[in-house]
């Protein structure tokens, strides 16, 4: 677990490929836990430590996640996020070229429960929901595209699901149309930067974090 920044009431941590950041059913130990152990230790706190989850990033994605450690940052961040005031900047690798070089798009999509994966429907199908995000085309490599995408909304699976749709799935994610898994079950999405109003000192909070180590991502360091 890597802590990219804290303060009294906000720890931002990166989260690698594999990991998960609340319990699910497999009953693996996840980052919200790790996180709680860093401050019991670091700060000599007695007790329970509280640290609220205001989002989530899929298992095989990597990059930044914001926790809260005060019940009033939790709060205000909880309705930062449902506003669209929290901005997160998120980097993709794909193998076929977009159709242009920047777009926004829009896709109606809804949830299957069961498959865990999302679909693009019509307008007007039970249960969709409209998702956002604007993409552009910031370098390449011989063998993959790397795409700079901003969340306008955020819907299950929204980035994977939106891109294969474009016809541009991201390497490694076998559930969304790739050709081939990646070796360590990652997919190449990576949450790189996020920007926000502090929700107590209301100064801005920018931050960016690593990119995964390997070779995949070298050219773009």
């Amino acid at each position: 677990m890597q802590v990219v920044y804290e303060d009294n009431h906000l720890i931002i941590v990166w989260k690698q490929s594999g990991e998960i950041v609340q319990g699910d059913k497999t009953g693996d130990v996840p980052l919200s836990e790790q996180v709680k152990a860093y401050i019991k230790e670091k700060y000599q706190k007695p007790g329970a430590v509280f640290l609220g989850v205001v989002h989530r990033l899929d298992r095989p994605v990597s990059g930044l996640v914001v926790f809260a450690r005060t019940s009033k940052a939790l709060s205000r961040l909880n309705e930062m996020f449902r506003r669209g005031e929290v901005h997160k900047t998120y980097w993709a690798l794909v193998q076929n070229r977009p159709p242009q070089d920047e777009a926004l798009l829009e896709h109606w999509l809804v949830r299957n429960e069961q498959q865990n994966k999302s679909y693009v429907v019509g307008e007007g199908h039970r249960g969709a929901k409209l998702a956002q995000l604007r993409y552009r085309l910031a370098g390449q490599t011989e063998r993959y595209y790397l795409l700079e995408v901003q969340l306008l909304t955020g819907r299950h699976h929204q980035i994977r699901c939106q891109l294969a749709a474009m016809g541009c799935p991201i390497k490694g994610d076998l559930k969304y149309g790739a050709r081939r898994s990646n070796p360590d079950g990652s997919i190449s999405l990576v949450a790189r930067h996020v920007e926000f109003t502090h929700p107590v000192s209301r100064q801005t909070v920018s931050i960016s974090g690593p990119l995964p180590a390997e070779a995949v991502w070298d050219a773009f360091r």
